[in-house]
């Protein structure tokens, strides 16, 4: 499960191969959740402030992480994403 990115304590993941829809994985102190890069939907939890940067992260980055979905349902490799600042 290749890192796509991590900033201030959040590690976000995407795994070879997954399931539709276009997702990725987030993991902060303790916290899991699954949020899809389309419409932001969450399964899992994460706490809110936690979840208000990994929003804004997904907004600047939408196009690269759809690309690193093809690419990783393709088995390539993803590429890193810039965290957020």
């Amino acid at each position: 499960m290749p890192e796509i990115s991590n900033f201030y304590g959040i590690f976000i993941y995407m795994y070879f191969d997954d399931h539709n829809p276009p997702h990725f994985h987030v993991w902060y102190d303790g916290y899991e959740a699954i949020i899809t890069i389309q419409d932001g939907i969450i399964t899992g939890s994460l706490p809110r402030r936690a979840l208000k940067l990994v929003y804004e992260w997904l907004d600047i980055h939408k196009d690269e992480l759809l690309e690193n979905w093809k690419r990783l349902t393709n088995s390539e490799a993803a590429l890193k994403i810039e965290p957020l600042k």
